[in-house]
């Protein structure tokens, strides 16, 4: 139930050091709250929606007031419970306790199905809160494209032995809050890209953010640019209206071979996520609202012929992968039996990352300030010097990022750097150096705070893909560390019944006792995806446990030949 506004209604965060709040942990929530609904920064915030198909930062206009007032009489030894994007109560804690506690989109596991949660949604007594949508963390187009950077490099190097994707072009689709990542993420790598979207907004959109540098305005005009700016060596992004559907089947009767395919739609959810060959997004929305099934039916009738397509290009050469939308189990339910020979990106190219504890870490200057962001972007290059992979980023993200809503930054940063990083920005923040608090969170996309067998947990080399109780742990962990606030999801990413996924923020204020938070919350954060993966048998993430001291009563001792 989403009651929208009875007027126009632009929702931003406050900027500066001056406080709305009774106190930083507070307030962080109400400005990291308020920022996924900037329409900088969401996809839809008239519904409250921020990204990934209907993932909604409240479930409505009058529990997103709601919870704007609690977090502003809510003092420091109180906890706020959000269920669903509604707020239930205030309850008495300790100080050390976090602020806000959130559980999102959680069915018991026999009635976690699209067809109940929907009914169950659309009636008000739940929310899809998608990971960073519904747990006030989300920070734009930014907040995957140093994800999907990392996986293109790891493919790079994996597939064509190589640094970079210079003289290579990727096609894909998609190009809402999450897919529009990716072609700035292959320029930044040095290729080409053509990626395809139904919604002219889209690509629209993803160039007024510098994100897309070309819109082609037909087939071949995309694939004579995409010939010409390969061959040249040259970066180049370009965007093209049509749908998948169509483009990858031609692109196959041509007998043309992309070096990379992949799919970004949001087929997670077939409902609103995939728009069905024929159908624009308007006669979508009408077809959808008079006839669902037969919505439904022309969905996967495409979404098959898309997949077919990929096959076909993975077997004349292309290098093909799945990147988290559930795009391969979509595909197969809907008659592909083979989808699942496209490979998913985690097993592939992400799962080294999260053996040994990295994931993507984020944090956002709360003053609005874009210069506290460029304090601590040099701070990195200062202290983490050594690091050559994670420096290249920061530079290349310092050139070409653009900031939507309040100025953040993201990276790939591991076991021992988070705790490391966080105590190096507190001090920032106590020495003056930066204007306001810095609030550090990450996706629920880490190394040990989701089950997700189609995509984080798909392929674990002790077959624990569907084990959930490793988010759950993480939560709860996160709870007892002192987190700011600690968040549950249910389906984020791949849909309902597929996952289940936890999340966190801290807060530098500057103080001592924020200091000792973040040293518990980003030593343990991390540290549990350490754990996770060495108790599934990773011998790198063993080797870490064992060389940090972890204790670990399930693994063995070491022998003579460990490290």
């Amino acid at each position: 139930m989403s009651d929208l506004p009875s007027g126009p209604r632009r929702v931003t965060a406050p900027r500066g050091p001056t406080l709305s709040c009774r106190g930083w942990p507070q307030e962080a929530a109400l400005r990291l709250l308020m920022n996924n609904l900037d329409p900088e920064v969401a996809r839809d915030p008239d519904h409250l929606i921020v990204y990934g198909g209907r993932g909604k930062a409240a479930r409505s206009w009058t529990a997103f007031d709601q919870i704007v007032g609690a977090l502003r009489e809510l003092g420091p030894t109180e906890t706020l419970l959000i269920q669903s994007g509604k707020p239930v109560g205030v309850f008495p804690t300790q100080a050390e306790a976090p602020r806000i506690l959130i559980a999102n989109a959680n069915v018991v596991p026999r009635w976690a199905t699209d067809e109940i949660f929907w009914d169950l949604e659309a009636r008000g007594l739940t929310m899809y809160g998608q990971m960073t949508a519904g747990s006030w963390i989300y920070i734009g187009t930014q907040g995957i494209l140093q994800g999907t950077y990392e996986t293109l490099a790891a493919l790079a190097r994996r597939e064509f032995g190589a640094d970079d994707l210079r003289g290579r072009w990727m096609l894909s689709s998609g190009l809402g809050e999450m897919g529009g990542a990716q072609p700035l993420a292959v320029s930044m790598l040095g290729g080409v890209s053509l990626t395809v979207d139904v919604d002219p907004r889209a690509i629209e959109r993803r160039r007024g953010l510098a994100y897309l540098d070309r819109r082609a305005e037909d087939l071949p005009e995309a694939l004579a640019l995409v010939t010409e700016a390969s061959r040249a060596g040259r970066p180049l992004s370009i965007g093209l209206e049509a749908n998948a559907a169509d483009v990858y089947p031609e692109i196959v009767r041509r007998g043309i071979v992309p070096d990379v395919v992949s799919d970004q739609t949001a087929a997670h959810d077939l409902r609103v996520g995939y728009i069905p060959l024929g159908l624009t997004v308007e006669t979508a929305a009408t077809l959808r609202a008079q006839d669902l099934p037969g919505y439904l039916a022309r969905v996967r009738t495409s979404l098959a012929t898309e997949a077919r397509a990929i096959l076909a290009l993975q077997a004349a050469g292309a290098v093909a992968f799945d990147y988290g939308n559930n795009f391969r189990t979509q595909a197969r339910d809907a008659g592909v039996a083979n989808a699942f020979d496209i490979h998913g990106y985690v097993p592939r190219y992400i799962r080294p990352l999260f053996a040994v504890g990295s994931g993507p870490f984020r944090w956002v200057a709360l003053s609005g300030e874009p210069d506290d962001i460029h304090r601590v972007d040099a701070m990195i290059l200062r202290e983490f010097s050594e690091q050559a992979n994670l420096c290249r980023w920061i530079r290349l993200a310092g050139e070409k990022v653009r900031f939507q809503g309040l100025p953040a930054r993201i990276c790939y940063m591991g076991y021992g750097d988070r705790e490391r990083f966080g105590r190096l920005v507190n001090d920032l923040v106590h020495d003056g150096s930066l204007r306001a608090p810095i609030a550090i969170g990450r996706d629920h996309h880490d190394t040990g705070a989701v089950a997700s067998p189609f995509r984080e947990t798909e392929a674990m080399r002790d077959g624990s893909d569907a084990i959930a109780d490793w988010p759950i742990l993480n939560a709860l962990l996160n709870v007892a560390s002192g987190a700011t606030w600690v968040s549950v999801h249910h389906g984020g990413g791949v849909g309902i019944g597929n996952s289940i996924h936890a999340g966190l923020v801290v807060v530098a204020d500057g103080t001592p006792e924020a200091g000792r938070r973040i040293g518990l919350a980003l030593h343990n954060d991390p540290g549990i995806g350490v754990a996770r993966h060495a108790d599934a048998g990773y011998p790198e993430s063993v080797a870490i446990a064992r060389r940090a001291r972890f204790r670990i009563p399930s693994l063995p001792p070491a022998g003579p030949e460990d490290p």
